[in-house]
């Protein structure tokens, strides 16, 4: 043990190898010779308890080394999404489109004219970007954006709704992501909830009878994470908006995943657009940009340009704008649809959708055949199964596809999702009937071979 303990070599040795002189320059010295006091330390202490019965410098220095790595390498990592789910928010819901990225790029790397009106010579608004295409799309009289549609809904009800009650029906009293839920933003704006109607049926004169001196708006939540099925029944958005005119108050609509073309076509059940509201005269419509859209995270309102002069003037909005690469990306997408058969083809998120069966059949069988081709011990099966939407869109939907379901020899079906998720390309996968599922619906372009090259060495490094 004392030999051991005194071929420790001294701090300012080691301060001198090249090894350490490297990450001096990418580090500080105080940095590095903290690292090495820290890695002498837990040396002495492992050769003191017996866990360490031979010590090597090149472990040492490998240890330093290895501990700088993994201070700088970051912890936001791309992934391969092969569970399906189009929207998957833990794996950053929306692809943007190539014409977007470009946008962002762009934005990110130069400076831009963010808040400056290159016509006029002077300073203009960020809003200028998105506001007329936003117009154009929906037919509302303004637009606003902001930096997801939780704090769109916290900006209109806190600057118009404060201290007033707000109507709203029982069953729309949603749940959001992180356990956000509708009942505590309308608190947190300083306004009052007030409830009509039942869990399952909410009528005109349920709202009626709520209506008093007191009263500063109606808010409708459309539910785009769940459904209320069955013995249910709620006015249409034409008899409340006119109920909320004839007596003098504002009505808003937090539509959640906004469309801004009708996806019937696809199978899809009804889902009201942005435009089909605006039509319905809500003064106020929001929806985020990273859902259905298909673009950056933001919130987006919409509505009667006096309700939205007042938030452009509201002291909150400054906590909440968006910066100017969501609103290159955002400008962009939206581009994009002012033809909507091209926002089909180059959105990720409508391709993605819109792909059929047969054709993330093609893409497993393919992906399957040369499994079989380069790796040993492979057994795959083609499965009819069914993708989601996700993102809090079409919560009963179930989108028909073909999965692949793959085993290997000498490994579990956790052991190989696990290998696969930690793997440098971070596949992600689901796990059924004692197998690895792949859905390639969400998988892109290029990806199927780097999921037959990280597959080859998972089974190499068990070999």
């Amino acid at each position: 043990m004392k030999k051991l303990l005194a071929q420790l070599p001294a701090v300012d040795s080691l301060l001198k190898r090249e090894e350490m002189q490297v990450l001096i320059e990418r580090f500080t010295h105080q940095e590095v010779k903290r690292a090495i006091k820290e890695g002498l330390d837990e040396t002495r202490q492992a050769i003191l308890s017996g866990q360490v019965t031979n010590f090597s410098l090149e472990d040492l220095l490998g240890q330093i080394k290895q501990a700088f790595d993994q201070l700088i390498e970051p912890t936001l990592k791309a992934t391969i999404n092969a569970t399906g789910t189009v929207l998957h928010t833990n794996l950053g819901r929306a692809i943007l489109a190539d014409e977007a990225k470009e946008a962002v790029q762009m934005a990110a790397s130069q400076y831009t004219n963010l808040e400056y009106d290159l016509k006029a010579g002077h300073r203009g608004t960020r809003y200028q970007h998105v506001q007329d295409l936003l117009k154009e799309l929906t037919g509302a009289e303004d637009a606003l954006i902001v930096n997801n549609n939780a704090a769109a809904v916290l900006l209109y009800m806190t600057a118009l709704t404060k201290g007033k009650e707000v109507l709203i029906s029982r069953g729309e009293l949603v749940e959001i992501g992180g356990s956000f839920r509708i009942p505590d933003v309308i608190e947190s704006c300083g306004a009052i909830l007030r409830e009509v109607g039942a869990t399952n049926k909410v009528k005109v004169a349920d709202y009626q009878r709520g209506i008093n001196e007191e009263t500063g708006a109606i808010l409708r939540v459309h539910t785009s994470n769940y459904r209320v099925l069955g013995f249910t029944e709620s006015p249409s958005d034409k008899d409340l908006v006119a109920l909320a005119h004839e007596n003098d108050l504002p009505i808003f609509n937090d539509l959640g995943s906004g469309l801004l073309i009708d996806l019937q076509p696809l199978g899809l059940s009804y889902e009201p657009t942005i435009k089909e509201l605006i039509q319905a005269d809500y003064d106020l419509v929001s929806f985020s940009g990273d859902k259905l859209l298909g673009g950056p995270q933001a919130g987006v309102i919409v509505g009667k340009k006096k309700y939205i002069d007042e938030l452009k003037k509201f002291p909150l909005l400054r906590a909440l704008r968006t910066d100017k690469v969501t609103l290159a990306g955002l400008e962009a997408t939206l581009h994009l649809y002012r033809d909507p058969k091209k926002a089909m083809q180059r959105i990720p998120t409508l391709q993605m959708i819109a792909k059929t069966k047969e054709e993330v059949k093609h893409q497993a069988e393919k992906l399957g055949q040369a499994l079989s081709k380069h790796i040993k011990g492979v057994e795959w099966e083609l499965l009819e199964g069914s993708s989601q939407v996700g993102g809090g869109a079409y919560p009963i939907e179930k989108l028909p596809t073909c999965l692949l379901l793959l085993r290997i020899e000498g490994m579990s079906e956790d052991e190989l999702e696990k290998a696969l998720r930690l793997s440098e390309a971070h596949i992600i996968t689901r796990v059924m009937d004692g197998a690895v599922c792949f859905d390639l619906r969400t998988v892109l372009k290029g990806q199927d071979q780097v999921i037959v090259e990280t597959l080859l060495h998972i089974v190499e490094g068990k070999n």
